[in-house]
């Protein structure tokens, strides 16, 4: 599933070309995606001028003039695909399940093979309130997401730091890969209970989990499996991972055999996580 890193780049592709634009036509090619969309969107969507957009957590919303917000999710295997208007009827694409044209042009289908991903409408003052948004937890880019906010939300958990982190209600946007390289950078064993992660520690995780989230928008994310940005385009952190995906190889920080036998992989919650023992308490 994308990861904040990879939403926030095609947040930024779709910005691009429709930030502005009126939507001539809006397309549905079916009743749904995980859940059903709301009656008559094609409908209520045509004419609308696109103001801008926004991200919150996984999902990105987009604003319009009558006041209200497009609420996307991209799910597991959800994309957005930006192209001419003249490119559709020559090369249709799979799976496309909704599309919006706008008036100048462009093309912006909703492409997603598993159909996880979901599609809604919500009044823009009332964003917040959206059952998808309403308990999410921080923005971990924004300034109030702090050693202390973080502190605060982990205290008395039971739970290891790596399944809290992974808990939309502590901090929104992360997921296994970003938590991983995070906690790897911060020195903090994923096994550690989530409790312990206060005071000194904390406040090394809250910059790792920012560093890590920054250097990954920087590169347009990490193209694993289906992620790709708007225009089509390959993110490309995954290059500079530290430890996810890279079990039984070097970290940084390794001297080698029989000092440590490298990055090691773990099951958590039927999650995959890689750390360094070595290097992570």
């Amino acid at each position: 599933m994308p990861e904040l890193p990879e939403v926030e780049t095609v947040m930024r592709g779709l910005a691009t070309v429709l930030e502005g634009r009126r939507i001539a036509h809006a397309i549905t090619t079916r009743p749904d995606l995980r859940w059903p969309f709301p009656p008559g969107l094609a409908a209520r969507l045509t004419g609308a001028q696109i103001l801008g957009f926004r991200r919150r957590g996984k999902y990105m919303l987009m604003r319009l003039d009558g006041g209200h917000s497009v609420l996307i999710h991209l799910g597991m295997s959800g994309r957005m695909v930006a192209r001419p208007v003249t490119d559709r009827a020559n090369a249709p694409i799979a799976h496309e399940h909704f599309a919006l044209e706008t008036a100048d042009g462009t093309r912006v289908g909703f492409v997603d093979p598993r159909r996880f991903g979901s599609i809604d409408l919500v009044p823009t003052a009332a964003e917040e309130a959206h059952r998808l948004l309403a308990g999410l937890g921080p923005e971990p880019l924004e300034a109030a997401f702090t050693a202390a906010v973080l502190s605060a939300a982990l205290a008395g958990r039971r739970t290891p730091i790596k399944a809290a982190l992974l808990d939309q209600k502590i901090v929104a946007g992360l997921g296994n890969i970003y938590v991983s390289e995070a906690l790897f950078r911060a020195g903090i064993s994923p096994k550690r209970l989530a409790a312990t992660v206060a005071g000194a520690r904390a406040a090394r995780l809250v910059p790792a989990i920012q560093a890590v989230l920054a250097e990954s928008i920087a590169a347009g994310g990490s193209s694993l499996r289906d992620y790709v940005q708007a225009d089509g385009g390959i993110g490309f952190f995954q290059d500079r991972f530290k430890v996810y995906d890279r079990a039984g190889e070097p970290c940084d920080h390794c001297p080698g055999p029989p000092g440590c036998d490298g990055i090691r992989r773990l099951v958590q919650a039927g999650r995959a996580s890689f750390h360094c023992p070595r290097v992570q308490r």
